[in-house]
């Protein structure tokens, strides 16, 4: 076993040096390198844990924003419906008022219609019966005048109507 190389066989100076050298580096990285490291490493936590806690508050303001939200929506929807609401009842009543006008103006045509009818009803009545006594004049006029042609028949017409008159009470 002599002959084998010294790299696989380690002697007891190699290894005290390799220790010591462990040892320095080990003395220097806990002296100035794990403080660092550390503190990073707690530095990182803190804004883990910062930056959850903003992530936590941030979704309890975005819950209580949500359910504002939903709440200004719910409220909103509920005005358009009473508006809708309003605006129906506003537009029935100005059909009502409008029917009623309608109504109203109709009956009054109807009955100024009516009246003006039953006066050219009387005009026409009247201007018959003006004509009915104009012709019933006229043809009194010719009967008379062809029966009463001689003063015989004019004295027996006389005294004829005469008799009428004082039968009658």
């Amino acid at each position: 076993m002599q002959n084998m190389p010294s790299i696989l066989t380690p002697d007891f100076g190699l290894l005290f040096w390799m220790l010591l050298a462990f040892l320095v580096v080990l003395f220097v990285l806990a002296k100035f390198a794990f403080p660092a490291i550390t503190g990073a490493v707690e530095e990182r936590k803190r804004f883990i844990d910062e930056s959850l806690k903003n992530a936590r508050e941030a979704n309890e303001r975005l819950a209580t924003i949500e359910a504002k939200s939903a709440q200004l929506l719910k409220e909103a929807r509920e005005q358009q419906a009473q508006i809708l609401q309003e605006a129906k009842r506003t537009g029935e009543n100005i059909i009502a008022e409008a029917r009623a006008k309608a109504q109203a103006e109709g009956r009054k045509d109807l009955e100024a219609a009516k009246a003006q009818i039953a006066v050219e009803k009387e005009n026409a009545l009247r201007d018959i019966r003006s004509q009915v006594v104009g012709l019933s004049l006229q043809i009194a006029e010719k009967v008379v005048r062809g029966s009463l042609a001689d003063d015989k028949a004019q004295q027996a017409y006389i005294e004829r109507l005469l008799a009428e008159q004082t039968q009658q009470p």
